[in-house]
């Protein structure tokens, strides 16, 4: 029998909702039934367009007054891949020993887990009426693309008058032990496709050809060759990587008609999305050829400098871990980046050296010990 307000069956009953993005996949319906009986009203909203399908999503709140005091996640999964691969059945919840495996168990269904146990502990415990509100902003489509959940839900939000005051968003953040770090910022991500068009020939011949491929690779030096920047306080520098070369050929004897290359550039608050698009332009200009440059930014990079909710959050981790945790900005976008614009926000969350893979995994232990850490920020929070 498991004691009371503890994650891992929550976790469990979470990970066998099968919710590939953008399935629902019976997750939501869970968190709605669990957080109705802790007097939550819960407010469901599907948003669709974009060229995408539709997704569920769910604002959960408790209380009326101010401040607001916000959890952020989503229930999508990425797809399981190989299915034969895995240990056990990914939705299955199945616990191996001493830790619970399956699709979502640290992204982030786990934390989602960690956090309502946590309202549930706190609210249990506590006396007397809430100096505020708590809120859970769970949306359905993180894992994709990411434009009808978290985005579209903070626009619906503001227009019914909802004011989030904090936000703690709910992703992996731990690297090395649980909670060594709280990520304060982003990078930003701009992805770029390089196409140059040349004169199809005989390798024979190349005075009757312009060989593409030749002025790509001359466009592609200094990107490579040249640093962005060096980081600053909160960032690591930023980094243009080349991700494929494709011209397409499929003989040696043909100087190709066309050359194309992919790269994406993960880049800190140093730039803006179109600096790092001018830095990119200017180099290229440098060979002095035509070329034709399709820009896609996946997020701005931002920062949330050190204040009250990183503190919060800080001291939450020592009271309940013994050690001091790191201010850190590492790892790829999140929607995080879309809360900043909103309230302050910073992420705390399992170890993510299993996410996205076969037999992703959580420690039983991990599951109580950031429960703890919740509902610790939870009650400091609401004592001030």
């Amino acid at each position: 029998m498991s004691e009371p307000f503890d994650p891992v069956a929550l976790t469990q009953a979470l990970i066998r909702c099968p919710s590939v993005t953008p399935i629902e996949g019976g997750a939501l319906d869970l968190l709605e039934q669990r957080l109705g009986v802790l007097g939550f009203r819960c407010l469901r909203q599907t948003f669709t367009g974009d060229g995408s399908p539709p997704v569920e999503n769910l604002y959960a709140r408790f209380g009326t007054g101010a401040p607001n005091f916000c959890y952020a996640g989503h229930t999508d999964v990425v797809p399981v891949g190989d299915e034969s691969a895995w240990s056990v059945n990914p939705f299955a919840g199945a616990i191996d020993g001493d830790r619970v495996i399956g699709r979502g168990a640290v992204d982030m269904k786990g934390s989602i887990a960690a956090f309502v146990s946590a309202c549930e502990g706190f609210l249990t415990q506590r006396q007397g009426d809430l100096p505020g509100s708590i809120s859970l902003l769970i949306t359905g489509d993180e894992e994709d693309l990411a434009v009808n959940g978290t985005i579209k839900m903070l626009a619906w939000l503001k227009e019914q008058g909802e004011t989030l005051d904090f936000c703690l968003v709910g992703e992996p953040t731990s690297n090395d032990r649980l909670a060594d770090m709280v990520k304060i910022g982003r990078r930003g991500s701009l992805n770029g496709v390089l196409t140059v068009q040349g004169i199809q020939g005989h390798t024979a011949y190349p005075q009757l050809a312009d060989n593409p491929a030749h002025h790509l690779v001359r466009q592609l030096a200094p990107l490579v060759d040249e640093a962005l920047d060096d980081g600053n306080a909160f960032f690591p520098p930023s980094s243009l990587q080349i991700t494929s070369i494709d011209i397409g050929n499929p003989v040696s004897n043909l100087i190709p008609g066309q050359a194309t290359a992919r790269f994406n550039v993960r880049f800190n608050s140093e730039y803006t999305s179109q600096e790092v698009e001018d830095w990119v332009r200017s180099r290229l200009d440098r060979a002095g050829v035509p070329y034709y440059l399709a820009i896609r930014v996946s997020g701005e990079s931002f920062l949330c400098p050190p204040g009250p909710l990183s503190d919060l959050l800080s001291d939450a981790i020592e009271r309940v871990m013994g050690y001091q945790t790191e201010l850190g900005t590492t790892g790829g976008t999140s929607d995080a980046r879309f809360i900043k614009d909103y309230c302050p926000v910073a992420e705390l969350g399992l170890l993510n050296a299993t996410a996205h893979k076969v037999d992703e995994q959580v420690p039983l232990a991990h599951l109580k010990k950031l429960r703890d850490i919740y509902q610790s920020v939870l009650a400091t929070f609401f004592e001030k």
